[in-house]
């Protein structure tokens, strides 16, 4: 067992391309020397430009797994990708509350992927917080936000303070601003800008993203530092390839 190392937990998809899923975030991890541990929820068949075919992994077997690997180890943070359902997703996320209270959620809203296949749709509002109040952060960009809250924008919920959870809204499908990131706080909304916006578009770059914000908070950083942290490393690896498969190697 690592007595220097952080662990973290990536519970998501596997990408044979490694572009994305369970093996984008372990690469994510060891570059950030945190322990990495992963759990699928399911395995794909994709390459970096084209989605296939999917077979999702049991609820029950990955919620054995959890267990497992809970009573093994210290695991300081969790990243979840994709799931089936919201109720699957709220089962994941209590077990890990239930094991450890203090274990923080990071969850990447992939509600479909790059290539426009749909993982998980919203039935109604009451799934959906219930199961966001149990999450630390969530990190959508412009389209996810609004398949979550379609009145975000327009009605600024944020200053209602009626979200459940903290926000990193990401600033890649934004064209008025595009690349520049918000963190909604509770208490405060936080700008990241860009240091600059001639980037490569990455097949798993959200998966990437939200690997390393889990990192981060595992190696002690506030949520804010590590949202920060995070934008400068998504950013050399948009940068590190003109394919859509970007190195870690950073």
């Amino acid at each position: 067992m690592s007595k220097n190392r952080p662990f973290v937990l990536s519970i998501a998809g596997f990408d044979p391309s490694g572009g994305a899923g369970i093996l984008a975030d372990t690469k994510t991890f060891e570059q950030h020397q945190v322990q990495g541990l992963a759990i699928n929820t399911a395995n794909t068949i994709q390459t970096d430009c084209k989605f296939y075919e999917i077979e999702w992994t049991s609820l029950d077997f990955v919620l054995r797994s959890i267990k497992t690997l809970f009573k093994t180890y210290p695991i300081k943070a969790v990243k979840i990708g994709i799931v089936p359902s919201f109720f699957y997703l709220n089962k994941i996320i209590s077990l890990i509350k239930k094991l450890d209270s203090k274990t923080v959620i990071v969850w990447d809203t992939v509600l479909k992927s790059s290539t426009k296949f749909e993982f998980l749709t919203i039935k109604t509002k009451t799934d959906l917080e219930k199961t966001l109040s149990k999450i630390d952060l969530i990190t959508p960009n412009y389209e996810e936000i609004l398949q979550l809250y379609p009145n975000f924008i327009s009605e600024k919920l944020w200053v209602k303070n009626e979200l459940p959870t903290s926000i990193l809204l990401k600033g890649g499908h934004n064209c008025t601003a595009l690349g520049t990131d918000y963190l909604f706080l509770k208490s405060n909304i936080i700008e990241l800008l860009p240091t600059n916006i001639s980037f490569k578009p990455k097949h798993g770059s959200g998966c990437v993203l939200s690997a390393a914000i889990t990192a981060n908070i595992a190696l002690g950083y506030d949520l804010k530092s590590a949202c920060l942290e995070a934008k400068l490393y998504i950013e050399k690896y948009l940068s590190s390839s003109s394919s859509l498969i970007g190195h870690h190697h950073v």
